[in-house]
C-alpha cells in the first residue's frame, strides 16, 4: 500500500491520479478535508481509503499498518508562506513530519519520500544547490519555509539523507490548486480578469537591479513536477534531496504575456501595484533550481517550457472552469 499525504491536495491529487494511470489502486490517502472544497480533487480518484491527518498518525505509531505500508509520499502541510502561527507551523509541517520519519526509521524498506520546499534557500544569497552539506548556511525568510528547513536539518543529522528522499518544489502550478485561494498559482488567480478584461495585475520591483515584472520564478507546472516524484519512487537507490523545478527562471512579465496569448489577448495590459510592506522583507526576487544532482541520479525527465504549460492550463482546463477530477 502507498501512503500519500496531503492525498486530497494540490500536488498530492496529482500524484494519486498518475499513480491511477500507472495502474496503482492500492493507495491509503491522508489528509484533512475541513469545510473546504478540495474533497472534490478526490473525485475520479480511485484509492483503498481516506484518513484524516491526525488519526492517521495515532494508527501509525500504534503499529497499525506495519505490515501493509510500502512507501509513503508525504506532501501533508500547510503551505501558506504568509502563515504567521509558527507554532502551528512546527506542529503541522515539522514535527508531524518528523513522527513520521520516526515510524520509518524502524521499518527502512519502505519508502519515504517528503515535499521540502524552494522556501528554504531564503533570499537565493547562497545559491539553490540541493548540496545537504550546505544546509546550514541557508536562511528562510518566512517561518513556513523555516518549517520545512528545520526538517531538512534534522534528517541530514540523523543520516537519514542517505536513505529517503526530501523534493524541493519550486513554482508549482496546474489543475487541482483551485481550492488554495491566496496560495494559487498567480496563473489561477488572474486568469478571469485575463480572460474578461485582459489585464494584470503583478507587483513592482524595490530593487535597482529589477525592473517592474523582472523578478523571476522557476515556475513548474504540476504534471511535470509529479513526473520527477514518481521517478524518485520507482529508483528506489536514489536518496537525499533534490530540487523539483525546470531549471530555468522567467520572469513574471513572461508569465503574463504567455497568458495574454493563451487567452486571445493580443492588446493584453500589465499593470504593476505595490507590494503589501508584510511582504517586502521576504520576498524572493529570483529562485532557479539547479539540477545537477538530480541529473546525476539518472533523471532525465524534461519539463514543458512555460509558455507550452501555461497554454495546456488554460486552453484545457481553466478556459472550461475544470477541476481537477475532470482531468
Amino acid at each position: 500500500m502507498v501512503v500519500v499525504t496531503g492525498g486530497a491536495g494540490f500536488i498530492g491529487s496529482c500524484c494519486v491520479w498518475e499513480l491511477n494511470k500507472a495502474g496503482i489502486c492500492d493507495i491509503l490517502i491522508v489528509d484533512h478535508l475541513g469545510s473546504s472544497d478540495k474533497w472534490k480533487n478526490l473525485v475520479g480518484l480511485s484509492f483503498l481509503d481516506y484518513i484524516d491527518k491526525d488519526t492517521f498518525l495515532t494508527r501509525l505509531e500504534s503499529r497499525m499498518y506495519d505490515d501493509s505500508i510500502t512507501a509513503i509520499v508525504h506532501f501533508g502541510a500547510c503551505s501558506a508562506t504568509t502563515e504567521k502561527n509558527a507554532d502551528y507551523l512546527m506542529e503541522n509541517n515539522y514535527r508531524y513530519t518528523l513522527r513520521m520519519a520516526r515510524w520509518w526509521e524502524m521499518h527502512q524498506s519502505v519508502r519515504f519520500i517528503y515535499a521540502s520546499s524552494a522556501a528554504t534557500y531564503g533570499n537565493g544569497e547562497h545559491g539553490y544547490d540541493d548540496d545537504e552539506s550546505k544546509l546550514d548556511m541557508l536562511r528562510p525568510l518566512n517561518m513556513y519555509g523555516y518549517s520545512k528547513h528545520l526538517f531538512d536539518q534534522v534528517a541530514f543529522r540523523r543520516g537519514w539523507l542517505g536513505h529517503i528522499v526530501g523534493l524541493k518544489f519550486f513554482n508549482v502550478f496546474g489543475p487541482g490548486e483551485y481550492h488554495k485561494g491566496e496560495m494559487q498559482s498567480v496563473i489561477a488567480k488572474a486568469y478571469s480578469r485575463v480572460r474578461d478584461e485582459g489585464i494584470i495585475t503583478l507587483f513592482k520591483s524595490y530593487r535597482l537591479d529589477y525592473r517592474d515584472g523582472e523578478q523571476n520564478r522557476d515556475f513548474i507546472y504540476v504534471k511535470d513536477a509529479i513526473a520527477m516524484v514518481l521517478w524518485f519512487l520507482s529508483n528506489t537507490d536514489a536518496h537525499g534531496i533534490y530540487n523539483i523545478g525546470t531549471g530555468r527562471a522567467r520572469s513574471w512579465n513572461d508569465l503574463a504575456h504567455a497568458m495574454f496569448k493563451a487567452a486571445h489577448k493580443s492588446d493584453g495590459r500589465i499593470e504593476y501595484i505595490e507590494m503589501p510592506e508584510s511582504l517586502r522583507k521576504q520576498y524572493q526576487y529570483t529562485t532557479t533550481a539547479t539540477l545537477t544532482k538530480l541529473r546525476l541520479a539518472g533523471c532525465t525527465h524534461e519539463c514543458l517550457h512555460l509558455e507550452a504549460s501555461i497554454e495546456e492550463y488554460i486552453q484545457e482546463y481553466l478556459a472550461f472552469g475544470k477541476t481537477h477530477s475532470a482531468r
